[in-house]
């Protein structure tokens, strides 16, 4: 089985870029978040006529997540099985986590998928901050009550945290920022406390490896970013991963892509075979970080 995560920055306006990659990558499951869509306007419709069930939980202009499976949906929570909340500030996203669409739950081909689009905290310090660990609590705590060690699950998304100074291009450039705050990393860490194991890191140790990267001052091009996407399996899964890759192709080209790139594990057999592009792309950001110098 192949499982992927993407924060598409805007379902609707990445829409064509979504079935593009459904094409070109072929996962079995697919986890989105910043669908940015109300539930009454998922597109249903051209998921199901690309083979993919799609369950989505969402508020409309911010946030939503959404999981598309070819191998059948069922089981489905979300909110953590409580009413989404009522925002009090409807004007601005990330302060009110309980009233904001970050997480849906769903069986897929026998394994229990939990998609999540964590806060993205904003500034250190900042009631947005807070908000963001307070979000990380309820996870937990939800995972606690719904999850158990034997039960096959993989949680994926955007958790806004790089857990490692490995998963930063600079850390001292990032640091006193948040995603790399040190009780953001704490609060991270509490999933690998309840079993769960990063999936990418399985099979690649190497610097370098990004999911997210700045649309501005050529970022991209240059891998400045941060790797705050992540795939995490408990251990009936762990030895069962074979591969696991970040699609840098996905944040390139045209249509708009998002900010951020698609990362991929396969279960159990390789899936569709595909270029991910970093091979390509490590000696010219040598290059052009050389000429910069």
């Amino acid at each position: 089985m192949r499982i992927a995560t993407w924060n598409v920055n805007s379902l609707k306006a990445r829409q064509e870029k979504v079935m593009w990659w459904l094409d070109r990558a072929k996962p079995d499951v697919l986890l989105m978040q910043e669908t940015k869509l109300a539930d009454a306007d998922a597109p249903v419709t051209t998921f199901t006529q690309a083979g993919y069930a799609l369950v989505h939980h969402g508020e409309g202009r911010w946030n939503g997540v959404a999981i598309a499976s070819r191998c059948g949906i069922s089981g489905v929570t979300t909110n953590f099985g409580e009413p989404l909340g009522q925002a009090q500030t409807s004007d601005t996203g990330d302060d009110e986590p309980l009233a904001e669409a970050r997480m849906v739950a769903a069986e897929c081909g026998g394994i229990r998928i939990i998609c999540v689009y964590a806060p993205n905290g904003r500034l250190v310090g900042s009631p947005f901050y807070e908000a963001k660990l307070v979000w990380f609590d309820k996870l937990v705590r939800w995972i606690n009550q719904a999850i158990t060690p034997d039960t096959p699950t993989v949680i994926g998304g955007d958790f806004n945290v790089a857990p490692e100074e490995i998963d930063v291009w600079d850390p001292s450039a990032c640091e006193g920022g948040t995603h790399v705050s040190e009780r953001e990393r704490q609060a991270y860490a509490r999933l690998s406390n309840k079993g769960f194991v990063d999936a990418y890191r399985l099979h690649h140790p190497e610097l370098g490896r990004y999911t997210w990267w700045d649309y501005r001052a050529g970022s991209f091009y240059k891998n400045f970013g941060m790797r705050i996407d992540h795939l995490l399996v408990t251990a009936p899964l762990r030895d069962r991963v074979v591969w696991a890759e970040i699609d840098r192709e996905a944040r390139k080209g045209k249509p708009l892509p998002s900010d951020h790139a698609a990362l991929v594990i396969d279960i159990n057999t390789p899936g569709h075979p595909f270029d991910a592009g970093w091979a390509s792309a490590d000696s010219r950001i040598a290059a052009r970080l050389r000429k910069q110098r």
